[in-house]
């Protein structure tokens, strides 16, 4: 029998467990990530069926909506379960016209962190991801002078520990010499799969790899392949797609989000997929064909 929520993942330099499937709140806001949602009631129904699931650990941002999932996300679970871990990033603002732009300056850095802290209700963030690199940053930036300030941040008890998003292979070892990095979540997923090789040099260091957009993101994953072994199975394509992450490597986290309760339990039960040595062999063999 399959372990709920695809089994834990320890963090060793953390101390922390959680369960490898959580959830990520970026879809709670509305349309292009920015303003309300359609529906706030079923976002906060989204939220509380998936803590009543066993999801302990969410991924959300100030910068999503902006505000807009925090404040969601405090009106649904404040005040939060003792096990819930709220993994945040800073390095971006909004437009009002809904734009992006990059947010790394000392001061920009100071008020995000406490902007998270404010509309979550904390004292302190669990775990803050710097989130540099393309579109807002140039690939391969240093990260040495906002890391160093949010390392500040952390030293005055604002954050418990840091993460990375969105870095190279040579960001993470700059990043390593000056902080203590649990967890980095980058782009990838069965078909996007540029990481392969920092994903086993961070289970080897037991440090967590957290995929975002593991099912496309905006351009959702479309594969001849992947729908005939869902067929087999009796899954959907995006739940093996899931179910082949959570097997990829043992410290692969899962955030896949949604707006919809029924998209959550589908995304949920995607832990419960079994996937024979074989149809793993087929599955790897997507990435060089999409």
């Amino acid at each position: 029998m399959a372990e709920k929520l695809g089994g834990t993942y320890h963090f060793p330099s953390a101390d922390k467990t959680v369960h490898r499937v959580g959830y990520g709140a970026m879809r709670l806001s509305g349309p292009h990530i920015f303003g309300p949602p359609t529906n706030r009631d079923e976002a906060i129904r989204v939220l509380r069926t998936a803590i009543e699931a066993g999801v302990d650990h969410i991924d959300t941002s100030d910068f999503y909506g902006p505000f807009v999932t925090n404040q969601i996300i405090r009106e649904a679970l404040h005040p939060y379960r003792e096990n819930l871990t709220l993994v945040t990033k800073i390095g971006a603002l909004r437009g009002e016209d809904g734009s992006w732009y990059g947010a790394l300056s000392r001061q920009q850095i100071i008020d995000g962190v406490h902007s998270n802290l404010r509309n979550l209700g904390l004292d302190v963030l669990d775990v803050v991801n710097l989130r540099v690199g393309p579109p807002t940053f140039p690939a391969g930036m240093s990260i040495e002078e906002p890391l160093t300030i949010l390392l500040e941040l952390q030293q005055q008890g604002l954050i418990r520990h840091l993460g990375l998003s969105t870095v190279t292979h040579a960001q993470l070892e700059e990043g390593r010499k000056l902080a203590n990095v649990v967890c980095v979540q980058n782009l990838y997923n069965i078909a996007q799969r540029e990481d392969d090789d920092l994903i086993e040099t961070l289970n080897a260091s037991g440090t967590a790899y957290v995929p975002y957009f593991p099912l496309g993101g905006f351009s959702p994953l479309q594969s001849s392949a992947l729908d005939n072994i869902a067929a087999e199975l009796g899954a959907t394509p995006m739940q093996v797609a899931l179910a082949w992450l959570l097997h990829r490597s043992p410290n692969i986290l899962l955030i896949p989000g949604t707006s919809s309760v029924a998209h959550l339990k589908e995304n949920l039960a995607a832990a419960d997929l079994q996937l024979s040595p074989e149809t793993i062999t087929q599955l790897d063999a997507i990435g060089n064909k999409v």
